[in-house]
C-alpha cells in the first residue's frame, strides 16, 4: 500500500498531539480562543473533548487504516493546515497553534507542509481502500514491517522536532531578528 508509512506517522501524531492536549489544553485554548473569538474558559472543554477524539482516531486509525478512518485522518491534517494558515495570518511567524498542548509550537510554513503532507497520505490510504488490521498489512511488508515501522517511528520524532524545536528556534529568531543572508 503506497505511503503507509507516512500515514503511521499521521496516526501517531495524532495520538501524541490528543493526549498531550487532553492533560495540557490552556495553550491550545489561547491558540484557539486567538482564532476563533470565543473566550478561554469556554475553549478548554472544547480542545479537550476534541483531543480526545484526536487521539482517539489517530489509534482506531492506526489499527484499522480503512476508506473511512484515513478519510478522517485526511480531514483532520486538512483541518491542521488551515488552523495553523490561519494562525500564522493572525499572528504572524510566532504565533502559538498548541499542537502538543505546549507554546513552543509555533505556526511555521514547514508546519503547514507537514500538515499537508500527511492529508496526502491519508488521502491516498483512504484511495487504495485497505482491509484488515495494521498486524496483516505489515505482514505483507519485508521482516514483517518491522523497518517500516521504525522508519516511521523515527519520521514521527523528526515531525516532532521540526514542528516544535525548530519553529521554536525560528520564532526566536524573529524576535532577535537574525538573519543569515550574506
Amino acid at each position: 500500500m503506497e505511503l503507509i508509512g507516512l500515514y503511521l506517522v499521521g496516526c501517531a501524531l495524532l495520538v501524541l498531539a490528543g493526549v498531550a492536549k487532553v492533560f495540557r489544553p490552556d495553550d491550545t485554548a489561547r491558540a484557539l480562543s486567538a482564532v476563533i473569538p470565543l473566550p478561554l474558559a469556554r475553549t478548554r472543554p472544547l480542545v479537550r473533548a476534541g483531543a480526545i477524539a484526536e487521539a482517539a482516531l489517530g489509534a482506531v486509525a492506526l489499527i484499522y487504516p480503512r476508506t473511512a478512518t484515513a478519510g478522517l485522518v485526511a480531514l483532520s491534517y486538512a483541518a491542521f493546515a488551515v488552523f495553523v494558515l490561519v494562525a500564522r495570518a493572525k499572528g504572524g511567524a510566532i504565533a502559538n497553534c498548541g499542537c502538543f498542548g505546549t507554546p513552543d509550537t509555533p505556526a511555521t510554513v514547514l508546519h503547514v507542509l507537514i500538515n499537508l503532507g500527511l492529508l496526502v497520505a491519508g488521502v491516498v490510504v483512504a484511495a487504495t481502500g485497505p482491509s484488515g488490521t495494521i498486524v496483516s498489512i505489515l505482514s505483507t511488508q519485508p521482516l514483517h514491517g518491522l523497518p517500516l515501522v521504525l522508519v516511521s517511528a523515527l519520521c514521527v520524532w523528526l515531525s516532532l522536532l521540526a514542528i516544535s524545536v525548530l519553529g521554536g528556534l525560528q520564532a526566536v529568531r524573529h524576535l532577535v531578528g537574525v538573519t543569515f543572508r550574506s
